[in-house]
């Protein structure tokens, strides 16, 4: 990401290595079905060899899906870029941003990672969603204390309109 005149970045990162772990868990379950199935097909050997394979394909994807995908939050805008040779950026300014929620399921919280959502004004499809990052409550934290447009009015009544 280009950062412009006097930009500062307040967080950068990936998906935490904690997210990945359920896609390597199927990857694994489905090595294990693929190999006791070729083993009872041809021999044990391939069934080792089938195993192998769709475990370290697993892996693979699993750590390329991880090191791909960029989120970063700069005191001006938002940033996710997502893939290494055709890539798709999205990105918003910062003052877009109405709401910023975290969610974490009980798996979640146990592995303390989570879900920092931004909403922004416009329609449903204009939503950032930081998928798996570690320590989100910290990423929300981060962003309400270096944004006023954030911080200014929270736990405080709107102020009248004037005519």
């Amino acid at each position: 990401m280009d950062l412009q005149s006097g930009e500062r970045v307040i967080y950068q990162g990936h998906p935490s290595w904690r997210a990945i772990i359920g896609f390597y868990l199927k990857g694994i379950v489905v090595g294990a079905a693929a190999a006791v199935l070729a083993a009872l097909i041809d021999s044990v050997g391939l069934g080792i060899l089938t195993f192998a394979v769709v475990v370290g394909a697993t892996v693979l994807f699993g750590f390329i899906k991880r090191v791909a995908t960029v989120y970063t939050i700069t005191d001006r805008r938002l940033n996710i870029k997502v893939g290494i040779i055709a890539r798709k950026v999205r990105e918003t300014r910062l003052q877009r941003v109405q709401n910023v929620n975290f969610t974490q399921g009980v798996y979640e919280r146990v592995m303390q990672i989570g879900d920092v959502e931004f909403t922004t004004a416009g329609t449903e499809e204009s939503n950032f969603v930081f998928a798996g990052v570690a320590q989100p409550e910290e990423v929300v934290k981060q962003v309400e204390q270096a944004t006023p447009l954030l911080a200014g009015l929270q736990g405080e009544a709107e102020p009248e309109a004037r005519t």
